[in-house]
């Protein structure tokens, strides 16, 4: 695309309409006419997020969240562990009182998705958020990352919960890790990227998913599938209404994650 007033080229995600084609953000910041407002020409991720400076920041603080959690966990040992852990219904201590989501601890969905144990399954998780989290996060914009991040790993605690046995534990950034790599496939085939590299390292997860002892796959099905929804609603949402689309879908998400913990909570109740 070619600004109609100045000829140069356009970023489709920063082309602002006219009256006739379109213009650039700066014939827009000069006055050119268009009737829109000064908001118009700031540019816009291929999601409508604001561009930042640094696409990393996101990124780097759901990063050392993480390792905060790790090295309390690693000072503190399994009494907080125990507080963090995600599972259905089950007696953590002799002669202790039922605990878990079942029980009105669904903050676990939430705290569960930052906390880790084992050296090796940290180093992978971040390794895979460090991998994929700036070129989403500079893709969707900061608010929408986080979303994508947020979703992913609550609907791959509501798929646990729902499925594994009420008291099987279950911990990680695992399923958040998953929807990024769903929506990364996503966003590669929205702007025609190559996508086998993505393919293979997913399939290659996913090998792993369901080879490996101890894994949740449950987590990583569940929070796969939400990354890709949510990350087609945000790539593929008409201009004209992509606020109504975007948010629409999270919330429709976020709906369907309630459900199912409702469901699983009246089973076990």
């Amino acid at each position: 695309m070619s600004c109609t007033r100045c000829e140069r080229p356009i970023c489709p995600a920063c082309m602002v309409p006219a009256s006739v084609g379109f213009q650039c953000p700066e014939c827009v910041r000069s006055g050119s006419g268009t009737g829109h407002g000064p908001g118009a020409n700031r540019p816009r991720t291929v999601a409508g997020g604001r561009v930042t400076a640094d696409p990393r920041l996101v990124t780097k603080v759901l990063l050392g969240i993480n390792v905060a959690v790790f090295i309390a966990v690693l000072a503190v040992g399994n009494r907080l562990l125990d507080r963090l852990l995600l599972f259905g219904q089950a007696v953590t201590e002799p002669y202790g009182p039922l605990e878990g989501v079942a029980e009105g601890q669904w903050w676990r969905l939430l705290t569960s998705m930052f906390l880790h144990q084992e050296f090796w399954h940290i180093a992978m998780n971040m390794l895979g958020l460090w991998f994929l989290g700036p070129p989403l996060e500079a893709a969707l914009g900061r608010v929408r990352f986080v979303s994508l991040y947020l979703l992913s790993g609550l609907g791959g605690g509501a798929v646990t919960f729902l499925l594994a046995a009420p008291q099987q534990a279950s911990l990680g950034a695992s399923g958040a890790i998953f929807g990024l790599f769903g929506a990364t496939a996503v966003l590669m085939r929205r702007l025609r990227y190559d996508m086998r590299p993505i393919l293979i390292l997913l399939a290659i997860n996913l090998v792993f998913t369901f080879t490996w002892q101890n894994i949740a796959w449950e987590a990583h099905v569940g929070g796969l599938v939400t990354g890709l929804v949510l990350a087609f609603a945000m790539v593929h949402a008409p201009r004209g209404k992509r606020a109504l689309v975007q948010y629409g879908t999270a919330a429709l998400l976020l709906a369907a994650i309630v459900a199912l913990l409702v469901v699983r909570t009246l089973q076990l109740s």
